[in-house]
């Protein structure tokens, strides 16, 4: 991309602004208005719907052929009508933005796409140089001089065409009906393309030599035929003069936007327009744009205004309008509430991290992926080459203590950690290779990251991340256990606030290790082999003490077994009768659900006072469990609803745990696809609000859904977040 100043020289020499040597427009402080790429914001390219839905339809999406195919910039995927196979394209045609940019090539382009595309067509890099060399095309017409002939040639045109009275007080419009007519006056075949040869005619015919200043009409193909085809468009000469409309909704000319004290606000200019000329900002009458404010910043290519970390200071009032079209003009009145930056979601996707509010549906931040990290300045998420996108990848992530999340990025060998308070990324830490899970141990006050090595999980770590909420100076240490590929440590609840041991498994040894989680080291094995068990997934209730293996399904068994084993004394008690499925026990202790994957039953048990496993009720349900998560009943005190999501379908089941009363949420549209989501069997998770909220939360593949646990029904659907499947409830802070 040109510079700022590059890109305010050009036009001034094109004739576009005229020269002035005091005011905003003075070109040693226009470096400003447009910074280096990556810190362009693109909130127009990709923007958040929020919808609330009652009736859910279809889901949108594309071809599945096409979901893996990366194609270079300046083209696309397309799918092969003949093979049915995904492959690149050349884009057809590009946006009107007028955005001039220099090629390697020594060409002149109307903006990147054009470059880009023009690279694709000739199958040859084209590269952004910094350079005015290629503005200046000919040695005996400079610049200067060319802009002088396009306003002798519009004189020249007035003179000969006088335009209706209708147009006379409409500046845009006139100059715009000027140039069609000296179109018509230099098309001489009137084929609709101005050649080199009828340029020439005309300026013999004529006799304009005199009257240029060193300039021909052939010059105009010199500058400005921006596809270098040898012909001039109307639209290109369009482009040549600068012929500007601009837009602006009737219902955009007055925009309230409200912010929360801390956060960051993004206004939007929503002035339209083909060669829209920059965005000029005003406070109170003050030009924004150049007073380099460390708060208000980065004008981006879509012109928007930053303002970052907002404060009751910054309520008001702000304009904007195109460069010398000051009569059309936007107001934006900002709004600031009080600080609250608890009771959110954290989701984290493909284009970054969202900030959800969930009881209006309100997204209150979003972190894009090309934001930097505060003390590193590296972005959220580096831009990958030969992706046209710039997207995140996330796998886990964790709340600790309200104060900051710690969220795993497998491809970047990074975990990063995330201020809650001012909502900004403020670290990232260096871990072993593909980090896929975290959990964080609130009674030793650390986080515990498992890394799988590569996708084959050939060499899986397990590391430590002590004093994870202290914020200062986070260091990580490498665990003596090998072979890792799982672990569990019992979750704190209001009655246990206190765990002292945790477990890792091999998938592959008939085995779980227990570990001493404050001094991190191996206590004692316990031995599953009497049973043929090898362990997928555990769970624990402190009432009577249990802890309840799940163990993997093998050829010779249809169901996949549950061991029970007694946390007193460490021994295998044997299998919990013809239970199966992976277990989850509530936040009281008091029930055991345990989900079978594979044959859709689901069984509630009931642990009671006496330490005793007794079976309730059998539901056999179509779902095929993915995540399942306990809701608080808010009309039986102590009393749980069940929500489960599925693998495969696009319905979420809600059960009374009391009573075994099922209902489905239908249609909340099609999950991630494990081929999508390769880091856990929970490719579509159910996430609460804690143990007092009423909200849960799903992805769908492109959405998510949040739903109202008080009233069990859907709340509402937010379109347009894309594998979202990392999501973080935070609290009250």
């Amino acid at each position: 991309m040109m510079t700022s100043r590059s890109f305010w020289c050009s036009l001034v020499l094109l004739g576009v602004f005229p020269l002035v040597t005091r005011g905003w427009m003075d070109v040693d402080r226009s470096r400003k208005l447009y910074s280096d790429a990556g810190r362009l914001h693109q909130e127009d390219s990709r923007r958040f719907e929020v919808t609330r839905r009652k009736v859910l339809y279809g889901q949108d999406g594309l071809h599945a052929s096409c979901e893996k195919k990366y194609c270079g910039r300046g083209s696309k995927c397309v799918v092969n009508r003949d093979t049915n196979q995904p492959e690149c394209r050349c884009v057809e045609d590009c946006k009107s933005s007028y955005m001039p940019v220099c090629g390697s090539d020594g060409r002149f382009y109307e903006n990147h796409c054009h470059l880009h595309r023009a690279s694709c067509l000739q199958r040859k890099k084209i590269y952004i140089i910094h350079s005015k060399d290629c503005f200046f095309k000919g040695d005996t017409c400079t610049m200067a001089d060319y802009s002088r002939l396009k306003s002798i040639l519009l004189d020249l045109q007035a003179r000969q065409q006088s335009p209706s009275s209708s147009l006379a007080k409409d500046r845009v419009a006139q100059k715009r009906f000027l140039i069609e007519e000296l179109f018509k006056h230099l098309d001489l075949n009137s084929d609709g393309h101005l050649s080199s040869s009828e340029l020439t005619q005309l300026m013999k015919k004529e006799d304009l030599e005199d009257d240029l200043l060193g300039c021909t009409l052939e010059d105009l193909l010199q500058f400005d035929d921006y596809n270098n085809d040898g012909h001039l468009t109307l639209q290109e000469l369009y482009t040549a003069f600068q012929v500007v409309q601009l837009s602006l909704p009737e219902d955009q000319k007055v925009t309230v936007t409200t912010i929360t004290v801390g956060l960051s606000a993004v206004l939007t200019c929503s002035i339209r327009g083909a060669l829209r000329p920059p965005i000029v900002w005003k406070r109170n009458g003050v030009i924004l744009n150049f007073l380099d404010l460390e708060d208000i910043n980065d004008f981006g290519e879509d012109n928007s205004l930053y303002i970052t970390k907002v404060t009751t200071i910054h309520m008001g009032n702000y304009t904007c309008h195109a460069y010398g079209y000051e009569e059309l003009y936007q107001t934006h009145i900002l709004q600031v509430n009080g600080l609250s930056v608890g009771n959110m979601f954290y989701v984290f996707s493909d284009d970054g991290i969202t900030v959800l509010q969930p009881n209006e549906c309100e997204i209150r931040r979003h972190m894009r992926p090309e934001e930097r990290i505060f003390t590193s300045y590296e972005e959220i998420c580096p831009r990958v080459e030969g992706e046209d996108t710039q997207s995140c990848l996330w796998a886990s992530a964790v709340n600790v203590r309200d104060k900051y999340i710690y969220v795993t990025q497998p491809k970047q060998n990074r975990v990063m950690i995330i201020d809650i308070q001012t909502q900004k990324a403020i670290q990232s830490l260096d871990v072993d290779p593909l980090p896929t899970k975290l959990h964080y141990d609130k009674s030793h006050d650390q986080v515990w990251v498992l890394s799988w090595g590569d996708m084959r999980q050939s060499s899986p770590t397990l590391q430590v991340i002590p004093e994870a909420s202290a914020g200062e100076n986070p260091r990580v240490i490498r665990t003596p256990f090998e072979g890792v590929d799982d672990f569990f440590i019992p979750p704190t609840n209001l009655i246990i606030n206190h765990v002292r041991f945790g477990f890792i498994f091999n998938q592959s040894k008939h085995a779980v290790h227990k570990i001493d989680l404050e001094t991190v080291t191996h206590i004692k094995t316990i031995n599953l082999k009497a049973h043929s068990c090898v362990p997928q997934a555990m769970a624990y209730t402190h009432l009577g003490g249990y802890y309840f293996v799940q163990c993997r399904r093998n050829r010779s068994v249809a169901a996949s077994l549950q061991l029970v084993i007694d946390s007193v004394t460490d021994t295998v008690i044997g299998p919990n009768g013809d239970v199966s499925g992976t277990p989850h026990v509530s936040p009281d202790g008091q029930y055991l659900v345990s989900a079978d994957e594979g044959s859709g039953r689901i069984r509630v048990q009931a642990l009671t006072v006496r330490g005793e496993i007794k079976l309730i009720y059998d539901l056999k349900t179509n779902i095929r469990v993915s995540d399942l998560t306990f809701q608080p009943s808010f009309t039986d005190g102590n009393q749980y609803y069940i929500y489960a999501t599925s693998h495969l379908q696009t319905d979420v089941l809600f059960v009374e745990l009391s009573t075994g009363r099922m209902n489905v949420l239908k249609n909340l549209k099609d999950p991630i696809t494990s081929k999508d989501w390769p880091w856990s069997s929970y490719n579509r998770i159910m996430k609460d609000s804690g143990l007092f909220g009423q909200y849960l939360i799903t992805p769908a593949k492109d959405s998510l859904f949040v739903i109202n646990g008080r009233q069990n029904t859907l709340r509402c659907e937010v379109s347009g977040i894309r594998r979202g499947n990392t999501v973080v409830w935070v609290g009250e802070v």
